[in-house]
């Protein structure tokens, strides 16, 4: 989706490459083809509650349908439109993969604890959801807890148990590290040192995560213990499956198999032209081993089934194809303007596109954009560690490199909360807890009655702090 921009990059600097795309507006996709996209995320909000019938039985068909729309104008229409299309494939294939094998190796791993659910025990879990989402990445983490926090609120679970855990744990937890969130991940990639995440990021991390569990803990309170199975209160936590967790580690593993990290490491796409690498082998091996080799009594503990994935699996495929021109069209926005913009305006056209969008490229299109207001090339790993070193800006006044580093790695990781299609795991929260029969709101109640109340005032808040001096 950046290929024109990047191309242009390797022979100028990024900020020039910004004027030259910019002048050739012409190889911008017309307004008309983002219509797929934003259709396709109107029937994601309301297929389920205006039509569920007809979107439970044809969604995949509706997704592929639309997707094809605009694959079809990229085919034909576009010089370069097949090279595109296959780089969608490509990073479709990698998200794919790295969720299905998180989705399949938490699958055969049950975790009981036995203790009623309580605000003090939710609010535990959730911070340590927090926690592990930075150490097995934020759909890890979702896939692992999910159900366990469901079975001990057994008979008491109301539709913000749901929310705020999409909010702690499939997302905002996870922005510690690179393995946490993809985005950051990518940075990792592209040049920004692993451990740069963890002291710029882990203030805000607390006050948000903090914050949001005081309210929930709160709002659980007025629930009262209600009528649960759960007998047992000696509080004990065992594990059925445990060895899966090896997978969990050969995953984390694999996720560094890529050329950036490992220099002269083979790629697939590039000796065989195929759309998927070593890494993507790796992680449906793991997939298919563990559910070969997983503990049949915690598969059955988990009500394990391919539903979620499946689900996630159709209507992202979908999104990522139609996704392409409006992507596109916000690159060569943010990079044309990058000059222009503040700190201000990086942290909140990040967050609120993350929101709607994949965070992944998101979070690349404004960092190619903030890069080259600083003249660096966002190809470049010494550019940007450097860049995140923090380098000062030619304008008087301005925030120095880093700080629109820190601005749009917390809002693409941390807006991702604001609807479910912002994050993978939180879709597939969403499709586990109406198996397991829990009330949760719908597309457009998740928005106006959790997003905007809650999550609002505390990123408006976090940019008052961090980004407006």
């Amino acid at each position: 989706m950046l290929q024109t921009l990047i191309a242009a990059e390797n022979q100028e600097t990024a900020a020039g490459a910004a004027v030259h795309f910019l002048q050739s507006s012409h190889h911008l996709p017309p307004v008309w083809l983002v219509a797929p996209f934003t259709l396709l995320l109107l029937m994601i909000a309301t297929g389920p509650l205006l039509y569920a019938h007809f979107w439970e039985h044809h969604y995949h068909k509706v997704s592929i349908g639309l997707g094809s729309i605009v694959a079809a104008y990229y085919w034909f229409m576009v010089e370069q439109g097949a090279s595109m299309l296959l780089r969608s494939l490509e990073e479709y294939l990698s998200f794919l993969a790295l969720i299905t094998a998180l989705f399949v190796v938490s699958g055969g791993i049950l975790i009981n604890i036995e203790r009623r659910g309580n605000p003090f025990m939710n609010g535990a879990l959730l911070f340590a959801g927090a926690l592990f989402s930075n150490l097995i990445g934020t759909t890890g983490a979702s896939m692992l807890l999910i159900r366990p926090y469901i079975r001990i609120n057994e008979g008491r679970i109301r539709a913000f148990h749901i929310v705020f855990f999409i909010f702690i744990v499939s997302n905002t937890g996870g922005a510690l590290t690179p393995i946490g969130d993809p985005p950051l991940f990518l940075g990792f990639l592209k040049g920004v040192p692993f451990f740069w995440v963890m002291p710029k990021l882990w203030l805000p991390w607390i006050l948000t995560i903090a914050g949001l569990i005081l309210i929930f803990m709160v709002l659980d309170s007025r629930v009262g213990k209600g009528e649960m199975r759960v007998s047992e209160q000696s509080g004990r936590v065992s594990i059925i499956g445990a060895k899966s967790f090896m997978f969990f580690a050969i995953v984390i593993g694999a996720v560094f198999l890529d050329p950036a990290v490992i220099p002269g490491f083979p790629t697939l796409q590039t000796l065989l032209h195929l759309p998927f690498g070593i890494r993507e082998m790796v992680l449906f091996a793991v997939a298919f081993m563990a559910y070969k080799t997983a503990d049949k009594d915690a598969m059955r503990g988990n009500s394990f089934n391919f539903l979620p994935i499946r689900e996630v699996a159709f209507l992202f495929i979908g999104i990522f194809v139609t996704m392409i021109p409006a992507l596109e069209i916000i690159s060569a926005y943010a990079s044309g303007h990058a000059r222009g913009f503040s700190v201000t305006r990086f942290y909140w056209m990040t967050g609120a596109l993350s929101g709607v969008l994949d965070n992944a490229p998101t979070y690349m299109s404004f960092l190619a954009g903030a890069s080259g207001k600083f003249g660096m090339d966002i190809n470049s790993v010494s550019d940007m560690q450097k860049f995140a070193g923090g380098v000062n800006s030619t304008v008087q006044g301005d925030a120095t490199s880093d700080i629109y580093l820190m601005a749009i790695s917390l809002a693409s990781v941390f807006f991702g909360s604001l609807t479910y299609i912002g994050n993978a795991p939180n879709f597939m929260v969403k499709t586990i807890a109406i198996q397991a029969n829990v009330a949760v709101p719908g597309f457009i109640e998740y928005i106006y009655k959790y997003s905007i109340p809650v999550l609002i005032p505390f990123f408006a808040l976090l940019w008052w702090l961090f980004f407006t001096g």
